[in-house]
């Protein structure tokens, strides 16, 4: 009998030390695309996150952070697998994530299926995200593909003289979004896109795109990324390609620039867009270029960090203020935590940052050029900046409901929306 109350003691103290150790932990689940096409993309998204945790001593308001790290494909169903087994094995009650487009409209509407957990949103860029019927409980602190490519249209239009283009991009929901920024903007200019080119996510014989590309145009786009902007490059180098070409933000960011082999070479002089530049000389983002640099071996990692690693970094130091602010409550629903981050605006490394009525971020955009770094690298050189891009791209909102989601086919190429 006395062995008995001794062990339920002991259990009893060993459950309640558990408990304990627990009570002072924050899981937060996240998803990456650590397989497939856009596997670069995802592992510097870890590292940007990675880099946030340590800046925050591990914690958020005095819970140690735990991380349990789900790998995608970049598909809808492989980031509905993840999120199911972090949200509904793991119990976690905050999810950072997803990486790609379709990935995060998938994640939005099972986000719906579950009021009790905060969704903060990686990087992916689809429009449809936070447009389209939002979640409440879905936080996006990165502004979508359309809104990456604000001031390129202009820049191509009027600063290279491109009077008429064609497009090649990945068949899904991320490039649709970034063609219809650039569209909007470059056609209303007078700008013509003449042909609009699709390829599957993870192609790696563009033999055949490449010979229909036309040569009665200024200029290419190539709305790729990863794996896909890599062969790109190698295949269409050695078919001696010699058109004049313009990078959708993520076939010139460091998950491409930073890969072997001299092709990518094809990329110096490139005009793009997107939420930052490599070489911008604001002491805040040099700030965490550095801190991205000192946290890894020069061979772990990218020169600058991608524009994946700062939209993760970003997510978290979100999520930690606004728990910071709240002292890490999370009573009533999570209701404290959502109504400090829809008000927070984030200082962030690349430009302040804040959300609009639909929890999607306002914030800075980047035009800049691919040029050679005194060392060899190649990097993205600012050549504008663009303040305050709103998700309806500076249409009322009216017009943007008119101008209608994007598509392989819309927005239609006009003068007038």
């Amino acid at each position: 009998m006395f062995r008995h109350l001794l062990a339920t003691a002991a259990l009893a103290a060993l459950t309640a030390t558990g408990a304990q150790a627990q009570d002072n932990k924050l899981k937060i689940g996240v998803l990456a695309t650590l397989e497939g096409a856009l596997t670069t993309l995802g592992e510097d998204a870890v590292r940007g996150l990675q880099v946030a945790v340590k800046q925050a001593g591990g914690k958020i308001a005095g819970k140690e952070v735990e991380l349990i790290i789900v790998p995608t494909n970049a598909s809808p169903d492989s980031a509905l697998r993840g999120v199911r087994k972090l949200v509904e094995q793991d119990k976690v009650p905050i999810v950072i994530g997803p990486v790609s487009g379709s990935e995060g409209i998938a994640l939005r509407d099972y986000s719906k299926t579950q009021p009790g957990v905060t969704f903060l949103n990686g990087s992916s860029g689809a429009l449809e995200t936070t447009f389209v019927t939002p979640s409440e409980n879905f936080f996006r602190f990165n502004m979508n593909g359309a809104q990456w490519l604000a001031g390129l249209g202009e820049y191509l239009y009027k600063d290279k003289g491109y009077k008429k283009i064609v497009t090649l991009a990945e068949d899904y929901s991320f490039p649709y979004t970034q063609i219809m920024g650039l569209a909007t903007e470059y056609c209303r200019l007078g700008g013509q896109i003449t042909e609009r080119l699709w390829v599957p996510l993870g192609t790696k014989d563009f033999a055949s795109i490449i010979a229909k590309l036309p040569d009665d145009v200024d200029a290419i786009y190539l709305g790729l990324g990863g794996g896909d902007a890599v062969n790109f490059f190698n295949q269409y180098a050695q078919a001696g390609g010699k058109a004049k070409l313009v990078g959708g933000s993520i076939m010139v960011d460091q998950t491409v620039l930073s890969s072997k082999g001299a092709a990518k070479r094809l990329a110096i002089g490139v005009p793009s867009a997107g939420p930052q530049a490599d070489t911008w000389d604001d002491p805040k983002w040099q700030a965490w270029v550095k801190a991205y640099q000192d946290a890894f071996p020069a061979d772990k990692r990218f020169p600058i960090p991608s524009l994946t690693g700062t939209a993760y970094y970003n997510a978290f130091n979100a999520l930690n203020q606004a728990m910071t602010k709240i002292n890490g409550d999370l009573s009533d629903g999570h209701k404290k935590l959502r109504e400090t981050l829809a008000a927070l605006e984030l200082d962030a490394p690349n430009g302040k940052i804040k959300l609009d009525k639909n929890r999607q971020a306002i914030g800075t955009n980047f035009v800049y050029e691919i040029v050679e770094a005194p060392n060899g690298d190649l990097v993205s050189k600012m050549v504008k900046l663009v303040p305050n891009v709103s998700q309806n791209l500076g249409f009322d909102d009216a017009t943007f409901q008119r101008i209608g989601l994007p598509s392989r086919t819309s927005p239609e190429c006009k003068k007038s929306y």
